[in-house]
């Protein structure tokens, strides 16, 4: 006799306004919508922000070291509106469609609205390394 393996969808869709709201203690007003545990999704770490009002937060100045437990290179791209990245000390102006890259889990960054309803999609992993989750995302990946 064997245990039934629990069965996962060929696949999933989902609009943005689908996916559940989180708190992002850091920014009140920024819709953050994880991804990752939407999905999910096991291999990477994967996230939604949309700011409400313009400055609106869409991910603190922070590292992929002490901020995190981690060390996750993370890919980030502007899908709607316009931020501002902050990496290290340089502001990068990002229109919709802006991708930013940092390998460097070291390396400070961090981002803002400039314009109302902006979206940022963040991706991150540590390269050659089994997935672990930041700190922060405890929750377990729905079956």
């Amino acid at each position: 006799m064997s245990a039934e393996t629990p069965t996962r969808p060929v696949f999933t869709v989902a609009s943005i306004d689908d996916l559940p709201v989180e708190p992002y203690e850091e920014a009140p007003g920024t819709e953050w919508k994880p991804l990752r545990r939407y999905f999910g999704i096991g291999s990477f770490g994967a996230n939604v922000a949309r700011a409400t009002q313009a400055g609106g937060l869409l991910t603190h100045d922070h590292t992929e070291i002490e901020d995190s437990g981690t060390r996750h290179e993370e890919l980030f791209l502007i899908v709607t509106g316009r931020a501002t990245f902050r990496v290290e000390d340089e502001e990068i102006d990002a229109p919709a469609g802006t991708f930013l890259y940092v390998p460097d889990p070291a390396t400070r960054r961090g981002a803002v609205a400039v314009e109302p309803g902006t979206v940022m999609l963040a991706l991150g992993a540590e390269p050659g390394a089994v997935f672990a989750p930041s700190d922060w995302d405890t929750a377990p990946l729905p079956r």
